[in-house]
């Protein structure tokens, strides 16, 4: 059986967050947010990274080529 997330909970979490970021600096949040995708990226199998990679190279072509 699933265990149903209490909204009250997931709302005063989302709160305390907006109310941190209000007292950082862009740095600090970019700093933050770098531990994340560290974190996600060590995680990932070589497969996932190739395939990111790949979705990467095809965006930049794609922005290359004006959109298309």
């Amino acid at each position: 059986m699933r265990k149903v997330p209490n909204p009250h909970a997931q709302a005063l979490g989302s709160l305390g967050g907006k109310a941190r970021t209000k007292n950082l600096t862009e740095a600090e949040i970019a700093k933050i947010a770098s531990k994340g995708g560290k974190a996600r990226a060590a995680k990932l199998n070589a497969a996932q990274r190739k395939r990111i990679a790949k979705l990467g190279v095809e965006a930049r072509e794609r922005k290359r080529e004006g959109g298309k």
